[in-house]
């Protein structure tokens, strides 16, 4: 009677520590979530005062159910923006993250300089996102954003 419960006690542990891993594995694979970006009508309207040099500012915009991460950084006084996804290993749906001035691919950790970032590196290179500056404003047409859609 008493090896029965030992051995129930040691499943359920087992079990226990199965799913525990298991949710770890899950949450590192997830996509990461950001604020949602500022809008003005059908645009994104980022106020190019608040972006700091060599700095990504990540947004998701929620649209048909799935999150579309882009980051808009100001690079040699020109304002940039790109999808949180690259070119090759958009499939994974991690992004990049951002460490001491250099953007690094979640995924297959190929790392680059920000100030470097318009001409990329190899086929892990962010996906660029055309947008504009006016009053201000660095303007991404949220259509832009929900063409992109197929990349998350």
């Amino acid at each position: 009677m008493l090896s029965k419960k030992l051995l129930r006690i040691q499943e359920a542990q087992m079990l226990s520590v199965f799913i525990t891993v298991l949710l770890f594995l899950s949450a590192c694979s997830r996509q990461p979530s950001y604020p949602e970006p500022p809008r003005t009508g059908r645009e994104v309207a980022v106020d190019i005062g608040t972006l700091r040099p060599e700095i990504p500012v990540f947004f998701t915009y929620h649209y048909r159910g799935k999150k579309i991460n882009f980051f808009v950084v100001k690079v040699d006084e020109k304002i940039l923006s790109f999808l949180d996804a690259c070119a090759r290993c958009y499939p994974a749906k991690k992004g990049y993250r951002c460490e001491n001035g250099a953007l690094i691919c979640r995924e297959c950790s190929v790392s680059y300089s920000i100030t470097g970032i318009e001409k990329g590196v190899g086929s892990c290179v962010p996906i660029r996102i055309a947008g504009s500056l006016r009053n201000g404003k660095y303007l991404i047409p949220l259509s832009v954003l929900e063409g992109m859609v197929d990349k998350f």
